[in-house]
């Protein structure tokens, strides 16, 4: 007997790929055996599991997807919320790092990542429709503000949601994954009076994002550790031309300054095109700290003194947490906190000469 012959009849007349029939005539077992062999061996006997795993293999059986669908009540996707023009999404690295670190985690299963941006002029009822909608089998959203609505929308779902970042009213129980913001901002203030800085300001980020808040919190709990009266604060953007403008308030309230925190890379480096620009040096004359440790900023040749913000890890966890919420959405999760960490490097290097 040939290779052909022992071949259900339905491929021998020339259909394409083999059916969940062909599948189950070749493993000698039922049509609902090879189903639910294929779809976690649950009630399946070791003997037809390896039957069925067989005939995947000689007649290459590949699922169909949508079939799957309706007996798993899984999707193989998940969401990636990002509720920011796309403008800044792919300008900022913070996002890239995210992405990054998300499909890590994702490494290794069938599951897929759908991206999830804002348009212009958007609020969030279309994409909590599509999350609603049963597309996906969880979602993590990153970069939320306080007027946002995505924990109490979410949490009342029952979508395994994790955030990445602390939501601004943790009360809906939504797991999340933070870097110790308020910590971060703290070991600014003291890292620049320590090195003899007293004349300081902070460009902080927006005032409805929860890591700017605790940014700014920790850096006025600095101050007051160090002694210092607290100097102008102006808010930006997460961005480096909102770093700079916010950079021209700051100065043109208090040109005396010596020091700055700026609440992002970016942002910070905003701040060091100004300072330069006005005839002034970094760090002799103005000393600047960022915040995220980016590594593109190596890219400008410049050593920035900042805070660690461990992006790509922080969204392997949080990809981790929401595989583990899928498979077994009662298993608790408590939110994982990530330890700050200030990196000297040259633009804090001496004291005010």
């Amino acid at each position: 007997m040939n290779e052909n012959t022992r071949r259900p009849a339905l491929l021998q007349a020339g259909r394409p790929s083999p059916t969940l029939e062909d599948l189950a005539t070749a493993a000698g077992v039922s049509r609902s055996t090879a189903s639910r062999a294929i779809n976690g061996g649950l009630k399946v006997s070791p003997a037809a599991q390896a039957a069925v795993d067989a005939a995947v293999v000689a007649l290459g059986y590949t699922p169909n997807r949508a079939a799957r669908s309706l007996v798993t009540k899984r999707t193989a996707s998940v969401a990636l919320v990002i509720p920011e023009p796309d403008a800044r999404v792919m300008m900022d690295p913070f996002f890239a790092a995210v992405i990054t670190g998300v499909n890590e985690a994702l490494r290794g299963t069938d599951m897929q990542l759908v991206l999830l941006m804002s348009r212009a002029g958007d609020d969030s009822a279309r994409t909590i429709r599509y999350l609603r909608g049963g597309h996906v089998d969880g979602a993590i959203v990153v970069s939320h503000h306080k007027g946002d609505d995505w924990a109490e929308t979410l949490g009342s779902t029952g979508l395994p949601t994790i955030f990445i970042g602390r939501p601004w009213d943790t009360s809906f129980g939504v797991p999340f994954v933070d870097l110790d913001n308020f910590e971060g901002g703290r070991l600014a203030a003291r890292h620049l009076a320590g090195i003899g800085r007293t004349r300081l300001g902070t460009v902080a980020g927006p005032v409805d994002m929860p890591a700017a808040a605790d940014r700014l919190d920790g850096w006025l709990q600095g101050l007051r550790d160090a002694g210092l009266q607290p100097g102008p604060v102006v808010h930006g953007d997460f961005t480096t031309p909102g770093g700079a403008d916010a950079a021209r308030h700051l100065f043109t309230e208090a040109p005396e300054l010596d020091g700055v925190f700026a609440a992002s890379d970016l942002m910070a480096l905003g701040v060091i095109e100004l300072v330069r620009s006005g005839g002034r040096r970094v760090p002799e004359d103005v000393a600047v700290v960022g915040f995220d440790n980016h590594a593109l900023l190596a890219a400008h040749g410049l050593g920035l003194t900042t805070v660690t913000q461990p992006m790509v890890d922080m969204a392997v966890t949080a990809g981790q947490l929401l595989i583990r919420a899928i498979e077994d959405p009662e298993l608790p999760l408590e939110p994982v906190i990530y330890p700050a960490e200030l990196v000297v490097r040259g633009s804090t290097a001496g004291p005010t000469t």
